[in-house]
């Protein structure tokens, strides 16, 4: 993979709680020619400020569903990401299903230690503060990120943004900076989550901390 020549990137999914930054961002990221796909309140508010989204469930062809439990888990939302862009037969398997690359990831997962933080939360509150699309679009991105950028920092925006100007892609330190700390993110959510049901009674939906 040492040496190969990235493609443009060309399509970019935006899907965040923390949505600082992301109008300015996601236009320039229009400017230079992406697509941008979003979901929900990002599209919105990305809509709002006068940019062109397509809904992801325009992009699959199937709506959100379960209360937005099911938004982003489809194939050619998986496929897109996890595709290995130098594997011809990936390539080939792309081409007969339909499947067009999603080349740039920015996600962040639903406040689930803010949830909880919250000494009225209750079990069905936190339940559903588990974010289920977030971290398996950011691990999806993260494994492949020999050919995807995956964003979970607002803080990381310029840095992607410049190097995009400078050859129409990141580069592969960079996109495995990122991953790394996808990873870390990741396992910080989940260990939180489980650190909070550690403290529940479940027959009796009282929060007990677990002490």
């Amino acid at each position: 993979m040492k040496g190969m020549k990235m493609s443009k990137i060309e399509r970019a999914l935006i899907s965040l709680t923390d949505k600082s930054g992301i109008e300015s961002f996601a236009a320039e990221l229009a400017g230079l020619g992406i697509e941008i796909l979003s979901t929900g309140g990002t599209a919105k508010k990305l809509r709002d400020s006068g940019l062109t989204v397509k809904d992801v469930s325009d992009f699959t062809g199937f709506p959100e569903m379960l209360d937005g439990r099911v938004k982003t888990l489809h194939p050619k939302v998986h496929g897109g990401i996890l595709n290995q862009r130098a594997n011809a037969a990936h390539q080939k398997q792309c081409t007969e299903q339909g499947l067009q690359n999603i080349d740039l990831i920015a996600v962040n997962l639903y406040a689930f230690e803010k949830t909880v933080a919250n000494p009225e939360c209750t079990l069905a509150d936190a339940i559903e503060n588990i974010d289920i699309g977030g971290p398996t679009l950011l691990r999806a991105s993260a494994k492949n990120f020999q050919d995807v950028t995956v964003i979970v920092d607002p803080a990381d925006y310029s840095l992607v943004l410049e190097e995009i100007k400078a050859t129409g892609n990141t580069t592969l330190k960079t996109r495995f900076n990122l991953a790394r700390k996808v990873f870390a993110l990741t396992s910080a959510y989940d260990t939180a989550i489980i650190r909070w049901l550690e403290g529940v009674d479940v027959e009796t939906n009282n929060y007990f901390s677990g002490e």
